[in-house]
């Protein structure tokens, strides 16, 4: 058994989107190691430097034996580092990694990760937006009754409720819109001392080779832009979450309503073969119930001590990526409930007739579906790289 269900080859595939977890992977770190040592040497006018490192493959890593390494040193830019200068002659080795130090290899190999998996989130909650979109468009006068507290309340239309769907998730993706994505580049304390004069434009230079926004001063001390990415992540998920939680209900045998897609080979049971489980809403709501710890690890990391902390740093580690890999499972899902939902106007007709007096209550549901559909054309725009 593994540690992480996201990080095991059994059980990963459930819990988050291949791409996203290629992004994480060991390999693919290793690569960005190197592309910010070959930014910091470009930016330092180390040219030999920069280019002898662009010949270097992640491939040519022991990546169990860095593994090992890290557990006496505690983070793992320093292992690498040593088996990077063994890999270079000695005159550009003692020019690697000058004036940096671990925080700024690691904080801005993060960043560049954040900034990969977030193209593909993106992509995946939009096209979740679109379902909803289609969903409250086809569906604008269908009929069903809704619903509060589990009971029969009084008629609304299935467009209706997909436009809230869709609306649901556009709040809930208000929290974690437009990124910063910035490079740490400060030097054992955060000063650049090390670079003398030249340290503010050497780290300008650095942010512009890698793409991203540069921190002036150097904000190693500050965690909230980490944080707050991993908590939109989860609000994110919350969202999913609710929206899952509707389709959960609606699906039961003894309402009948709506159906997860019908997908070949997906929804068995060892069981009882005339089953057809919920994995999509599963996923999500697994996804949900895990996050709320991962949250709290995150806020607690930021009381970390001094210029760089013992241990609260290190407990980012163990959450961040796992929220991102759970918002990316819950977006692959979402997007395939929004997009291929069966949905049964018939039983929705047959249920609402069976709630007698109430089912024939007033239904002003569908005139609020155009400015429900406009504020999720507004969120799907947000999204648009």
């Amino acid at each position: 058994m593994a540690f992480s269900a996201l990080d095991s080859a059994l059980t990963g595939p459930f819990f988050a989107d291949a791409a996203v977890a290629a992004v994480f992977s060991d390999r693919a770190r290793l690569g960005r190691y190197l592309r910010i040592e070959a930014a910091l040497a470009e930016a330092q006018d180390r040219r030999d430097l920069a280019d002898a490192l662009a010949r270097i493959a992640p491939e040519a890593f022991d990546v169990a034996a860095l593994g090992a390494a890290t557990a006496d040193q505690a983070v793992p830019s320093i292992p690498f580092l040593a088996a990077l200068r063994a890999m270079l002659p000695a005159d550009l080795a003692a020019g690697l990694h000058a004036g940096a130090t671990s925080q700024d290899l690691i904080d801005t190999e993060a960043v560049l990760a954040l900034r990969e998996a977030d193209v593909l989130l993106r992509r995946a909650w939009a096209q979740a937006l679109d379902g909803f979109a289609g969903l409250a468009t086809r569906h604008r006068d269908t009929p069903m009754m809704g619903r509060t507290y589990h009971k029969r309340a009084a008629p609304i239309t299935f467009g209706y409720k997909a436009a809230q769907w869709g609306l649901v998730l556009a709040e809930a993706l208000e929290t974690r819109r437009d990124p910063t994505f910035r490079a740490a580049l400060g030097g054992a304390v955060g000063t650049l001392a090390a670079m003398g004069e030249r340290g503010p434009s050497i780290a300008r230079a650095f942010a512009r080779a890698l793409g991203l926004e540069t921190a002036e001063p150097p904000a190693h001390q500050s965690r909230a832009p980490f944080v707050s990415y991993g908590l939109g992540c989860a609000v994110a998920i919350g969202g999913a979450a609710k929206i899952a939680t509707d389709i959960l209900f609606l699906q039961a045998d003894e309402v009948g309503e709506v159906a997860e897609p019908a997908i070949p080979g997906r929804g068995g049971s060892s069981a009882m073969a005339h089953k057809r489980n919920p994995v999509g809403c599963a996923a999500i709501l697994a996804a949900h119930m895990a996050a709320a710890g991962h949250t709290a690890t995150l806020i607690q990391s930021m009381a970390g001590g001094l210029e760089r902390p013992a241990g609260a740093w290190h407990a980012e580690w163990l959450a961040l990526g796992p929220l991102v890999g759970l918002a990316s499972g819950a977006a692959r899902e979402l997007a395939a409930l929004a997009g291929g939902l069966g949905v049964d106007p018939e039983r929705m007709r047959a249920n609402l007739d069976a709630a007698g007096e109430a089912g024939r209550a007033p239904n002003a549901a569908a005139r609020w579906i155009d400015p429900a559909l406009a504020r999720i054309a507004a969120a799907r725009h947000r999204l648009s790289p």
